[in-house]
C-alpha cells in the first residue's frame, strides 16, 4: 500500500467554487460527530491528514442533545488527542452510581471496586471541544454535505464522491471511515450479502427532561418501582437530566412538566423525592431503546464507526463510550500503518472492535433488563428482577463486576 499525501485548501472547498474538485488525503471520515471528530483530531497529531464530510451543519450537530457520562478509556483518548483541558476543569468525576428499588438504595463504588472512575461531562462539549481543536488546526470539515458515495472501497483506490450546494466533488483516498450513524451510507454501503445484523427492539422507550435546575443527587441514580424505570442524570451542577420509562407509542408533547415530575417522584426512594428542585423543562422527548450490531464492521478499506455499526440501550451510558473504543483500534490500526507500513492493526479491526462492542451490548442489555418493567413481565420474573438486585447489594463479587464494565473494559 502507499502511503499519500496532500496540503488541502480548505477554503477553497468550503467556498464551493463552480467546478468539479479533485483532491487527496489519506482518510475520508464521513461524519462529523464526537466520534468522527475525535479520530480526524487523533490523526492530526500523528501527521496523518483527514477530510470530515458532514451532512448537517455545524449548529445543528452541537444542538444534539445526548448522554454524557465518559469512561476512563474516552477520557484517555480525549487527552491524548489533546483537547481534555476543559474536560479536566469543568468536568464532574464519578466514583460510584446508587441503584434504588422502592425506597431501598445502595451504592456501587467504582472507585474501590477497580481503582477508576467516569466523568460526567456533555457529549455537546466534547464535540464542541474537538470542532475548536479541528479548525485552530485548520482541519478539513466540511458541511452541508449531500449525496455522499462510497465507491471502490473493496479495492486499492477507494474515493468518496459528493456535492456541496449542487456542485460535485471527488475525494481520493487510502482509507474511509465511516462514522456516520446508523441511517448513514456508510453501513449500506457494505453489500447485504457480506454483512450479517442483529437486532433487538425494546418493548418501551425513556422520555426524557432537561432542566436547569440543581441535581437531586452529586451521582446518577438508577430506580427501578413497580411503576418502569427512571434515572436521574446531571450535566453540571444546575442542568440536571431525568429520564422515566414510558410506552414507546407515546408523544411527548402529551407529557406536561407537573406530570413528568409527579411520575419521576413515584418511580425514585421518598428522601430523594422529596429533595428533588422542580422546574421548566427546557427540552423533552421520547427515545426508543433498543440494540443493533452489524458484522463485519470493515469491508476493505472502509471501516465502520460508533453508530454506523452498533446501537446499544442508553442504560449504561455506553453509545458514545463504545464508538470511543471503535476509534481507538481504528486510530492505531491506522498508525501502525502510516507509521510502520504493517497493517495489522487495520487487518484486525472488525474481531477486536466487535469483540468489545458485544460485550458492551451484553451490560447494556442485563442493566436494561434489571431495571425496566416489560409488558409481559410474569409476578415471578418480577421476584428475579428483586433477587437480583438483592445479590448485586450483598455480593462484592457483583458489584466489581458492574464497576468494570461501568467504567468501561480495557481498550
Amino acid at each position: 500500500m502507499s502511503k499519500r499525501r496532500f496540503a488541502l485548501d480548505h477554503k477553497a472547498i468550503t467556498l464551493s467554487v463552480k467546478v468539479e474538485m479533485f483532491v487527496k488525503t489519506q482518510v475520508v471520515i464521513v461524519g462529523g460527530g464526537p466520534s468522527g471528530l475525535l479520530l480526524s483530531q487523533l490523526l492530526h497529531m500523528r501527521g496523518i491528514d483527514s477530510v470530515v464530510l458532514e451532512r448537517r451543519t455545524k449548529d445543528y450537530v452541537l444542538g444534539r442533545i445526548r448522554a454524557g457520562v465518559l469512561e476512563r478509556g474516552l477520557t484517555d483518548l480525549l487527552r491524548e488527542a489533546g483537547v481534555a483541558d476543559r474536560m479536566d476543569r469543568e468536568g464532574f468525576p464519578h466514583h460510584g452510581t446508587l441503584i434504588s428499588y422502592g425506597d431501598e438504595m445502595f451504592r456501587i463504588n467504582f472507585s474501590e471496586h477497580t481503582g477508576h472512575m467516569v466523568t460526567v461531562y456533555g457529549q455537546t462539549e466534547v464535540t464542541r471541544d474537538l470542532y475548536e481543536a479541528r479548525e485552530r488546526s485548520c482541519g478539513a470539515l466540511l458541511f452541508n454535505v449531500d449525496h455522499v458515495v462510497i465507491q471502490d472501497a473493496d479495492s486499492d483506490a477507494p474515493h468518496v464522491t459528493y456535492e456541496i450546494a449542487g456542485v460535485s466533488h471527488r475525494i481520493d483516498c487510502d482509507f474511509i471511515a465511516g462514522c456516520d450513524g446508523f441511517h448513514g451510507v456508510s453501513r449500506a454501503t457494505i453489500p447485504y450479502r457480506v454483512r450479517s445484523e442483529y437486532e433487538k427492539v425494546y418493548p418501551f422507550g425513556w422520555l426524557g427532561v432537561l432542566s436547569e435546575t440543581p441535581p437531586v443527587n452529586d451521582e446518577l441514580i438508577y430506580a427501578t418501582s413497580p411503576a418502569g424505570f427512571a434515572l436521574c442524570s446531571m450535566r453540571n451542577s444546575n442542568l440536571s437530566r431525568y429520564y422515566i420509562q414510558c410506552s414507546v407509542d407515546e408523544d411527548a408533547a402529551n407529557w406536561s412538566d407537573d406530570a413528568f415530575w409527579a411520575e419521576l417522584k413515584r418511580r425514585i426512594p421518598a428522601a430523594q423525592a422529596d429533595a428533588l428542585v422542580t422546574g421548566p423543562s427546557i427540552e423533552k422527548s421520547i427515545a426508543p431503546l433498543r440494540s443493533f450490531v452489524t458484522e463485519p464492521m470493515q469491508w476493505g478499506r472502509l471501516f465502520l464507526c460508533g453508530d454506523a455499526a452498533h446501537i446499544v440501550p442508553p442504560t449504561g451510558a455506553k453509545g458514545l463510550n463504545t464508538a470511543a473504543s471503535d476509534v481507538h483500534y481504528l486510530y492505531h490500526g491506522l498508525r501502525q500503518f502510516y507509521e510502520t507500513g504493517i497493517s495489522d492493526g487495520i487487518d484486525a479491526y472488525s474481531h477486536k472492535a466487535l469483540a468489545r462492542v458485544w460485550k458492551a451490548e451484553r451490560f447494556s442489555w442485563w442493566f436494561s433488563s434489571l431495571l425496566h418493567r416489560y409488558p409481559d413481565q410474569t409476578a415471578f420474573d418480577i421476584k428475579m428482577q428483586i433477587a437480583e438486585l438483592e445479590f448485586l447489594r450483598s455480593s462484592p463479587a457483583a458489584q466489581k463486576a458492574m464497576a468494570e464494565n461501568y467504567v468501561g473494559l480495557p481498550y
